[in-house]
C-alpha cells in the first residue's frame, strides 16, 4: 500500500501547490519558447522592426500568460467532468474532485512535450522557419505529414494524436485505478468510454465543421 502511495503521490498532492507549479512551469516554457525561439524566426524579426508589431507581439504575449490558469481550470473542469461521469456510470464511487485531481496531474505529460520542442529549436533545427516552428509538434502523426501541403482541416487532429497524448491517457487510468482501487482493467473501460470517446467525436467534429 506504502509503494502505491509513494507511486501516484502527484494524484493526492495539495491541488493549489500543484495547481500553481503547473502554471508557472507552463509560463517559464511559454516565455523561453516565445523569446528564444519564435521571436527569432524571420517573421517576427520583420513584425519587431515596426512600431505597431512591437506593441502586438506584447499585447498578445501579455494575453498568453494571463490566460494559461483560466484555460487550466477550463480544461480541467471539463475532462474531469467527463471521467467523473464515466466513474458514475460504472459505479465507481470516484469524487469530482478527485477526477479534477486526476486530469491536473495529467497535465505535466505535455509540458515535457513542449520541453522537447524547445529543445528541439534550441540544440537541433536553430534557424527554423515560422512554418517549421508552429507544424512542429513532437512524437505526433504531424510529424508524418507535409505541412505545406496537407488540408488545413487535418493539421490540429494529427498535432493531437501523439505519443504524449496515450501517454496522457495512461496517467488518467492510473489515477482512475488509484482511487477507485478496481482492476485496472474497469478503469480503462471508464477513460475509454468517456475521454477517448469524446475526445475521438471532438476531433471528428473539428474536421467537419472546419472552414
Amino acid at each position: 500500500m506504502a509503494e502505491t502511495e509513494s507511486q501516484f503521490s502527484l494524484f493526492t498532492s495539495d491541488k493549489k501547490l500543484t495547481f500553481i507549479t503547473l502554471c508557472l512551469l507552463s509560463v517559464l516554457l511559454l516565455y523561453i519558447k516565445k523569446d528564444f525561439i519564435e521571436n527569432e524566426t524571420a517573421a517576427f524579426e520583420f513584425l519587431q522592426d515596426r512600431p505597431e508589431g512591437m506593441i502586438f507581439a506584447g499585447h498578445q504575449r501579455i494575453t498568453n500568460f494571463f490566460s494559461i490558469p483560466l484555460v487550466y481550470l477550463w480544461k480541467f473542469t471539463v475532462i474531469g467532468f467527463i471521467i467523473w461521469v464515466g466513474c458514475f456510470t460504472f459505479g465507481f464511487r470516484i469524487t469530482f474532485t478527485q477526477c479534477w485531481s486526476v486530469v491536473m496531474a495529467a497535465e505535466f505529460i505535455f509540458l515535457l512535450a513542449e520541453v522537447v520542442k524547445i529543445g528541439w529549436f534550441l540544440f537541433v533545427d536553430t534557424d527554423p522557419t515560422w512554418a517549421e516552428v508552429k507544424a512542429f509538434y513532437p512524437l505526433s502523426l504531424m510529424q508524418l505529414a507535409d505541412y505545406e501541403t496537407i488540408d488545413k482541416r487535418y493539421a490540429y487532429p494529427l498535432r493531437s494524436l501523439s505519443l504524449f497524448e496515450i501517454g496522457y491517457v495512461f496517467i488518467l487510468v492510473n489515477g482512475v485505478h488509484h482511487f477507485a482501487r478496481r482492476q485496472k482493467q474497469s478503469a480503462w473501460w471508464i477513460v475509454s468510454t468517456s475521454y477517448i470517446l469524446i475526445f475521438a467525436l471532438w476531433l471528428v467534429f473539428y474536421m467537419i465543421v472546419y472552414k
